[in-house]
């Protein structure tokens, strides 16, 4: 299970920016597209965030879903899937614009 590994990664960054301040909450961006599953990583923060600054906070996960761009049509598309065809004109030539994102967007730290 790779979200073990990315969750420690999470808890490492908000560790490295929180300046030895217990850190209450932290919002994730997680993309459809990114084959990370938002389950498991809430599953292994508890885990991985005990005896930490982390231990408690809360953990907020935020979607974002897969968009594309076709360059046949100029057409932004949902893509539910990486190499997803256009909606519109069914064409597979198309570049990916959101839904790849892992990252930490917020974190809230004690005063």
């Amino acid at each position: 299970m790779h979200e073990m590994s990315i969750t420690q990664g999470i808890i490492g960054l908000c560790l490295e920016h929180a300046g030895l301040r217990r850190v209450l909450s932290l919002d994730v961006e997680i993309g459809e597209l990114s084959s990370v599953v938002p389950e498991a990583i809430e599953f292994c923060f508890e885990a991985c965030s005990r005896e930490t600054l982390l231990e408690g906070a809360v953990l907020n996960i935020i979607r974002v879903p897969g968009m594309g761009q076709c360059l046949e049509c100029g057409q932004e598309t949902p893509l539910t899937e990486l190499y997803g065809s256009c909606g519109y004109c069914g064409s597979q030539r198309v570049v990916i614009v959101s839904g790849e994102e892992l990252r930490v967007r917020e974190i809230e730290v004690e005063d």
